[in-house]
């Protein structure tokens, strides 16, 4: 396969030209005006950061790229899917209240906000995976599948579970509804901390199957009879049903390339990672620890396999920063990822996306 450009500026500045406007000359310069925006709806998938992080990408950045967009006629959103686990993104409405605190809002990007699986993160497409090993039919947020044209605006940092946080991370498991995100973290069904169930049948009326009963007011799931799809989880008001979260990391990452290749498949796509405060763990936190190197640049590419790889290079060219996580732990792999999170290999999800025909992990890198 012929290597993807990939194109990288750092992040010095000058007096003309501070760094919203770099990163705009950034994606200009790698061809997002290829694409035809012309009254196209175009998503913009982006983390808004948990309450409590403060690592999340500052919304001047998406600022930016909506500008570049509406330049060229498209109809650009901001969007995201609600969390599986409980905290201040698990629903639409606390989802935007998070947003809205980080600095996202329509004043300030000068786009609306759609949360792309609703209001509960039940409201999904069942998208085919072309190639699909571990997911035949992905469960996407229909307001992502409804765009035209998709963008991911990734910042990159460490991650517990699947090394990094990408592009790959931020398409995959972002834009899966919950029942989506269930299925990518999971191999079992999902069960119910009874502790937490004041037995509302509320999971009994949204299944399909008779899974869910409630004896004696708390609810009990029937593995034989569930399906996986995480409705349950989206319908319960005390967060009571819980997904199994018992995947292991290699699968999880092989699941998440396959997510990706649901969301982008059929229509145009374009890329950019930014690499700065390259915390260990995901923005998924509501805390973040020191970065564990230097900050690195912008990246940009209509390959996110490629953007994945040469960002992932990038950062282990880096020095390690002292006093941060990594810092403290022992240097075994040669690799910053692996000996941040030892119980997980990036390469996995890399070598798999190039498997399925997501894309290449081969790559020219050109610095503007």
């Amino acid at each position: 396969m012929e290597k993807a450009k990939v194109y990288f500026t750092n992040l010095h500045t000058t007096y003309d030209e501070n760094l919203t406007q770099k990163l705009a000359r950034l994606i200009t310069t790698a061809g997002i005006g290829d694409i035809d925006f012309e009254k196209k709806y175009a998503a913009i998938k982006i983390h808004f950061g948990e309450p409590g992080n403060l690592a999340f990408l500052r919304p001047n950045y998406a600022a930016a790229v909506v500008k570049v967009i509406q330049d060229l006629g498209g109809k650009a959103f901001l969007t995201d899917c609600n969390t599986i686990y409980v905290g201040g993104r698990k629903n639409a409405l606390d989802h935007l209240d998070a947003a809205y605190a980080n600095g996202f809002s329509p004043f300030s990007t000068n786009c609306h906000i759609l949360i792309g699986d609703g209001l509960k993160g039940t409201d999904e497409v069942l998208v085919p995976v072309e190639g699909g090993e571990y997911v035949k039919e992905a469960k996407i947020g229909r307001a992502i599948m409804d765009a035209d044209v998709f963008i991911s605006l990734t910042h990159f940092k460490g991650h517990e579970a699947t090394g990094f946080g990408g592009a790959l991370k931020n398409i995959g498991m972002g834009c899966g509804s919950r029942g989506g995100k269930m299925e990518m973290h999971s191999a079992g069904k999902p069960y119910v901390y009874t502790e937490n169930c004041i037995g509302c049948g509320r999971c009994v009326k949204i299944c399909a199957h008779d899974a869910p009963v409630v004896t004696d007011r708390k609810a009990f799931i029937y593995e034989e009879k569930c399906v996986g799809c995480g409705r349950c989880i989206g319908v319960c008001p005390t967060d009571a049903v819980i997904a199994a979260s018992d995947e292991s990391n290699d699968i999880l990452n092989c699941k998440i390339a396959e997510y990706t290749k649901a969301v982008l498949q059929g229509r145009p796509h374009f890329h950019i990672s930014i690499v700065v405060d390259v915390s260990p763990n995901c923005d998924c936190h509501g805390e973040n620890d020191i970065p564990i190197v230097p900050n690195v640049g912008m990246f940009a590419s209509f390959d996110p396999v490629a953007l994945d790889k040469a960002c992932a290079d990038a950062v282990n060219r880096q020095p390690v920063m002292a006093g941060s996580q990594l810092d403290k732990m022992p240097k075994v792999h040669g690799d910053h990822f692996k000996d941040s999170a030892p119980a997980t290999d990036w390469r996995v999800g890399i070598n798999h996306g190039v498997k399925i025909g997501l894309g290449t992990d081969q790559y020219e890198l050109i610095e503007i």
